[in-house]
């Protein structure tokens, strides 16, 4: 075609957050630290500065609540055990209140003339990851 653009398939890829997929630098090792936190009967991957839509939390705007994390992914180290994951703490901060879409219920019985109609917006609450926190202990060994 004239005048079409060529684009290389690494150039359409995308991350996990909608933007263009993250270049390492030549020499320069990536780190990431992810968890999969259980909020509300589900589970949802959570990376500080990510905001999730999670069934309602009590709490003010601006408060903090602590996620319990379910697996922690920290520098390519894989954490299932629920011992070492006592020691890392996943934090958020609740940014308001969200509706979900409208759900519309219709009842009908034929030959009778019964119709009902009604309507449904779940509520959910929005909050930003604050931090993905591990106690990391410097293990000593007893001479001896």
């Amino acid at each position: 075609m004239p005048g079409a653009k060529l684009v290389s398939p690494s150039s359409c890829v995308r991350s996990a957050r909608g933007g263009p997929a993250p270049q390492a630098r030549k020499g320069e090792r990536e780190s990431f630290v992810y968890a999969i936190v259980r909020c509300g009967g589900r589970q949802e991957k959570a990376a500080v500065d990510d905001v999730l839509t999670v069934d309602t939390l009590a709490g003010e705007v601006g408060s903090q609540v602590t996620l319990p994390a379910v697996l922690v992914v920290d520098d390519g180290k894989v954490v299932t055990d629920p011992a070492e994951l006592d020691h890392y703490q996943v934090t958020a901060e609740i940014m308001g209140t969200v509706v979900g879409p409208k759900i519309n219920i219709v009842h009908y019985r034929n030959k009778t003339g019964y119709r009902r109609r009604m309507g449904h917006r779940q509520r959910y609450t929005q909050v930003r990851i604050t931090g993905i926190d591990g106690a990391r202990k410097a293990t000593t060994r007893k001479k001896g």
